[in-house]
């Protein structure tokens, strides 16, 4: 397998756990280089169903080294109760690392979200209010807290004495929030320090060097139409899931990445605000809601859903560097008499037709999809193994998705079981 960057292709929930997991089997080292706690990944795997947040997927695998790398944020709490509730399923962290560089959420971070998300009135983002825009805000402003701060009592010292001044003034001023004193943050910092004491790799350059000749795989969170540059902004997360972002937030230049695959469902899904062209309101929405089970893994909301958008996609395959597709989820279509793709928005006000994708938001509420119709293939995929075995119609409508999108699919999921997996030629 080639180094490979895992990424989301629409709005994230598209199925990476399950690729990333897949394709763990032949790595050496795991990366998850952006995003927090905001992310929910599920794996199905020998009976068993593993949810994750911000720890590797390929963690279970124990013949690897999984890698929390700096271009996250970590929030201590949500951090260690993930890893208890895998722990009592029997999954071993004893080749979990974490950079000593990342970022640490504050109890305080959170209470700005949830604060910003009551008061923002329309311009409510729909965050998970775990934190995460205010951690990266302040690490942009250089005012966060690093993981390796916290084995220094000098640095930390020298920090909160920085920091805890202009962030109480915020607090109280701008929010209404209670300030922190200097002891709270220390106490706070002692019990962190302690909780991942085990899994700092203060010798990650190390570390990374040893990997340099063997297989990386690296992991994304959200989706390339959530990234903080290139997403449906404002409507976006804080950090960059594209495939470019893993060479920010792993540690490896960009020269390590050899394959990018964009995960992308064979429909499309939404959580929180924000434009989505090809939604469906109706009850084939509905329908593709309950049948995908499509509800948030960190948040338990019901995604808004919708028909595949080949706009969306063909960007991400552009700004995503995406050279290979897996679709998962095209087993909900099993029942369908006919199946729908979004090839170009209409703009209603003036009919000018839009076959790549209009980066102003703020015109999308004038945009309807324009649709292609394919015919549904009436089986269960469910049990298919093998390209060669797909009814004629599944064949055409993947078919015509790499023609729309201009990417191979070189992975086809039809169930969440890993072995509920089709590779189509040299996939990976």
């Amino acid at each position: 397998m080639k180094n490979t960057v895992v990424i989301g292709a629409q709005w994230g929930d598209e199925g990476k756990a399950k690729i990333t997991d897949l394709l763990a089997q032949k790595a050496d080292l795991i990366i998850r280089y952006q995003g927090g706690c905001n992310a929910g990944h599920t794996v199905v795997a020998n009976g068993n169903t593993y949810k994750f947040h911000l720890i590797p997927s390929g963690i279970l695998y124990g013949n690897n080294t999984c890698f929390i790398g700096a271009g996250t944020v970590i929030h201590p709490e949500s951090f260690e109760k993930e890893m208890n509730e895998l722990k009592s399923q029997g999954v071993d962290f004893k080749n979990l690392k974490i950079s000593p560089l990342a970022t640490i959420t504050m109890p305080y971070h959170i209470e700005v979200d949830g604060w910003s998300e009551a008061n923002s009135g329309k311009g409510k983002i729909g965050t998970t209010k775990r934190g995460i825009g205010p951690t990266y805000t302040d690490k942009m402003a250089r005012v966060a807290f690093k993981i390796q701060d916290l084995y220094s009592y000098e640095a930390l010292n020298e920090k909160i004495d920085m920091i805890l001044p202009i962030k109480n003034k915020t607090l109280e001023k701008v929010y209404g929030i209670e300030p922190y004193t200097k002891d709270c943050i220390i106490s706070l910092c002692e019990k962190y320090a302690e909780l991942f004491r085990p899994y700092v790799a203060f010798d990650w350059q190390d570390m990374l060097n040893r990997h340099k000749d063997k297989t990386v795989l690296f992991e994304g969170a959200q989706g390339v139409m959530l990234d903080i540059d290139y997403g449906t902004y404002p409507f976006v997360t804080s950090s960059n899931p594209i495939g470019g972002g893993a060479a920010v937030g792993s540690g490896y230049g960009p020269t390590m990445i050899q394959e990018v695959v964009g995960v992308s469902k064979a429909y499309v899904t939404r959580v929180g605000e924000g434009p989505f062209v090809s939604e469906l309101t109706d009850e084939v929405g509905k329908k593709i809601q309950d049948i995908g089970h499509e509800y948030g893994v960190t948040t338990g909301r019901p995604r808004r859903c919708g028909w595949f958008d080949s706009v969306i996609m063909k960007y991400a395959v552009l700004v995503g560097g995406i050279t290979k597709v897996a679709l998962t989820k095209i087993d909900v279509f099993d029942t369908f008499d006919e199946i729908k793709i979004c090839v170009a928005y209409k703009d209603c006000r003036n009919d000018k037709v839009y076959t790549s994708y209009p980066t102003d938001v703020f015109i999308h509420k004038y945009l309807e999809p324009v649709y292609e119709t394919m015919p549904g293939w009436k089986t269960d995929l469910s049990g298919i193994r093998n390209y060669a075995d797909l009814p004629e119609n599944a064949k055409k409508y993947i078919a015509k998705v790499e023609d729309l999108i201009g990417a191979p699919i070189g992975i086809i999921s039809v169930g969440p079981d890993r072995e509920q997996t089709i590779f189509v030629g040299d996939a990976l």
